[in-house]
């Protein structure tokens, strides 16, 4: 990023022309500090997977053992019809696992906020259920609920749920005290504060929620289908490692590890840029500054 600037000093020029005028050079519609944080981890990445196809061909590891990633890459290709598959069955109970987190912990939050007493009695079992390892309780969930699917689901939304939830309460509680107090003094209701004060200052908290409920609920999706160990045509990518590792196919191993990182790291950018879209022109986590 370049910057120039213009400065007028000693010459009876008013404030404002003494300050500072910023442009940024672009290249494909994208600033250098853009391209910056976009190369400078490819660069390193690339780095990395050249030292590891290096060191595997120097030391002539076996494939079985360890891969390199040209091999890896070899059996992504090769078995990507039944790893596609399954990669669509660990995103539906993923997607479906955080639509149920956000739906539950947005509205929890709603009526922890509007009730003391309600949040007293009830979030203490959420933390419960947050610290509870997912690993020790779905086996029970497996054996309780009779569905394969419904059984994964709800494993993966307890892992994905109680960030929402707390980043929510977080952002409703932290609104102003100052404009909660105006908002009462000109005798808006409950309904009304909310509305326009509450929701609109907890928008930050409840996204920084969801970009990490996002990764966990991925997690909680891949432990739960590894507790499960269901094969099949409706298998997730869970199952697919497992039975890669039974059969010693590392290289198919380690492509479907790949596919799960890949999606974690597409889910984060995603919901990410959904964050930068709603917060840009007005919270001062997004706003674009110049300098």
């Amino acid at each position: 990023m370049t910057a120039i600037v213009k400065s007028h000093a000693g010459d009876g020029t008013d404030a404002d022309a003494l300050a500072p005028i910023v442009e940024q050079r672009r290249w494909l519609g994208l600033t250098v500090t853009t391209w910056q944080k976009i190369l400078a981890p490819v660069a390193i990445g690339l780095l990395v997977l050249g030292l590891w196809e290096l060191i595997v061909w120097k030391m002539a590891v076996p494939y079985y053992i360890l891969p390199g990633p040209w091999r890896i890459l070899q059996a992504l290709v090769t078995d990507w019809k039944s790893l596609s598959g399954s990669l669509w069955i660990t995103l539906q109970i993923t997607g479906l696992a955080l639509l149920a987190a956000v739906v539950l912990g947005a509205l929890l939050s709603i009526l922890f906020t509007q009730s003391k007493w309600l949040e007293m009695s009830l979030f203490p079992y959420a933390v419960i259920l947050q610290v509870t390892p997912i690993v020790a309780i779905a086996p029970l969930i497996i054996i309780w609920v009779n569905d394969t699917l419904v059984s994964l689901l709800i494993c993966a939304w307890i892992v994905a749920f109680f960030p929402i939830l707390s980043n929510t309460i977080l952002g409703l509680n932290s609104a102003d005290h100052n404009l909660v107090n105006l908002f009462q003094l000109y005798g808006a209701n409950r309904w009304q504060t909310l509305r326009y004060l509450r929701l609109p200052a907890a928008l930050p908290y409840f996204l920084g929620g969801l970009r990490i409920s996002g990764g966990l609920a991925l997690i909680g999706a891949v432990v739960a289908e590894f507790v499960a160990g269901s094969g099949g045509t409706a298998s997730g990518l869970a199952f697919r490692i497992l039975e890669a590792g039974y059969q010693l196919k590392i290289p198919r191993m380690f492509a479907a590890l790949v596919m799960v990182s890949g999606t974690g790291v597409l889910i984060f950018l995603v919901l990410s840029l959904v964050s930068y879209l709603l917060l840009r022109r007005w919270h001062e986590s997004a706003v674009r500054r110049e300098n």
